[in-house]
């Protein structure tokens, strides 16, 4: 699976969008794997949102993961979970969840990617790679050394998330992410569609 532009929703900075439309516009720019991300909005909601965003990663063929909740992933039919380090256990979700179906998982250290690995995780993210005020809860950056060191490591896909903008995508993709996961360097952008473009284009023109 190709990570590449990897966009996370969020209603908080998106000048009025809902989910549903961040998602429509960032799947018209052209972005790889859309998640949806909400930590206030109740499982029925949120199981709504779910549901129209799947009709449209499925029409446009990109992956659809969503935030923390296994649950919803699956009554949604997403193709995936992105659990945090506090969520549930990486054996476990692996365990009750189809074949094919994808698990991720942030990771903050050498030693958590490598046990995330060794527990079934399908790619990893670092996060926060810069510092970041999306996530203020997320701490300093790690730096570019650390994302070298992870991949190094573990021989499954490696994103790296925080404070990514255009002016810094290709160092990150040069210190050897497979994909990056962007928040409001795209969602929080007057003209959602040009801004995933753009950041495609950056992080494929790395890739080459």
């Amino acid at each position: 699976m190709d990570y590449g532009l990897y966009v996370i929703t969020d209603e908080g900075i998106s000048h009025g969008l809902s989910h549903v439309e961040i998602a429509r516009k960032v799947a018209e720019g052209g972005a790889d794997v859309i998640q949806l991300r909400d930590k206030a909005r109740t499982g029925k909601d949120m199981l709504s949102i779910a549901l129209q965003i799947k009709k449209i990663t499925r029409s446009a063929g990109i992956r659809f993961i969503i935030n923390d909740r296994l649950d919803l992933a699956r009554a949604a039919d997403a193709d995936g979970v992105h659990l945090g380090q506090e969520d549930l256990p990486i054996p476990f979700a692996r365990r009750v969840a189809p074949k094919g179906f994808i698990i991720g998982t942030s990771v903050r250290s050498v030693q958590e990617a490598i046990i995330a690995e060794s527990e079934g995780a399908d790619y990893i993210a670092l996060s926060p790679i810069f510092d970041t005020p999306t996530k203020s809860d997320a701490g300093p950056g790690k730096g570019l050394e650390m994302l070298k060191e992870i991949k190094s490591a573990v021989s499954i896909p490696v994103i790296a998330i925080g404070g990514i903008g255009k002016g810094n995508v290709r160092q990150v993709m040069d210190a050897g992410a497979d994909g990056v996961a962007v928040i409001s360097a795209i969602v929080g952008q007057k003209d959602i569609v040009k801004a995933t473009a753009e950041m495609r284009s950056l992080i494929y023109q790395a890739k080459k």
